[in-house]
């Protein structure tokens, strides 16, 4: 039986990556799904894919670091399926890489107030909804960088180990009212975002899998669709028992 089967479930940041993924994946559990990016191709484009399939899906603009468009897009949720019952907080940005003294304010606030910022403004107001509910899942995107340090990623290392945080804060808040709350922490995985990591890194002289593959125990970087499996089964029934945690997805890295 399909894990999700009848269940509405919105994704931040699912033009691309990680969020394209888990919002397929919803759909192929069973979800409606409330796509939303501010990427609107690129969040259309997903809606299509999950159409294509025969499963139904919506896109909602919306930057998540704007407390009225986070507001909108649950309004908008509501209005189209009447309930929200799972919710993936993916939307982030990695930033410029610097050691922490050269780290400009512009590029620490870009970063908290998307990673941080965005993932507060919608864990409350999916909070809220669901409390109408009487119950739901909400999963995090954190990152290993939550969990461990990266040089020359200190702020977003901040941004990460802060979602964990909040992730441990709404599991114990809201646990007897029904609402689970957990985080995932994915290593490195094939996205964008990675190859902009490997791009600074590195000036171009490596390929995102030269780079990144030798650091994980597995012997090599992770896809999406791998992380999209887990958020959704931390989302379904069978997950039930789970709540404030911040679980690895990584081939190993933060076991070395």
């Amino acid at each position: 039986m399909a894990m999700v089967l009848g269940k509405v479930a919105l994704v931040t940041g699912a033009a691309a990556g990680i969020g394209r993924a888990t919002a397929q994946k919803f759909a192929e559990e069973g979800a409606k799904v409330v796509v939303s990016d501010i990427d609107q191709p690129g969040g259309e484009e997903t809606v299509s894919l999950i159409k294509n399939h025969g499963r139904d899906a919506v896109f909602v603009r919306a930057d998540v670091s704007r407390p009225e468009d986070v507001e909108r897009l649950i309004d908008e949720t509501v209005r189209s399926y009447g309930r929200l019952d799972c919710a993936c907080n993916n939307a982030g940005i990695e930033g410029k890489i610097a050691p922490l003294a050269d780290q400009t304010t512009e590029n620490f606030d870009a970063i908290l107030g998307v990673n941080l910022r965005g993932t507060f403004l919608c864990l409350r107001a999916e909070i809220r909804q669901m409390l109408r509910n009487r119950g739901g899942a909400i999963v995090n995107l954190a990152s290993v960088a939550g969990l461990v340090g990266f040089p020359g990623l200190s702020p977003y290392t901040a941004s990460k180990h802060a979602v964990n945080g909040l992730t441990k804060n709404a599991a114990l808040e809201y646990g007897k009212l029904g609402i689970r709350v957990n985080s995932v922490c994915p290593g490195g995985i094939d996205t964008r975002m990675l190859d902009s990591l490997a791009e600074q890194s590195t000036g171009g002289a490596q390929s995102t899998r030269e780079m990144m593959d030798p650091l994980h125990p597995i012997g090599r970087i992770g896809t999406p669709e791998e992380v999209a499996e887990l958020i959704v089964w931390l989302c379904s029934d069978r997950a039930g028992f789970m709540s404030g945690a911040n679980v690895p997805v990584d081939g190993g890295f933060v076991a070395q």
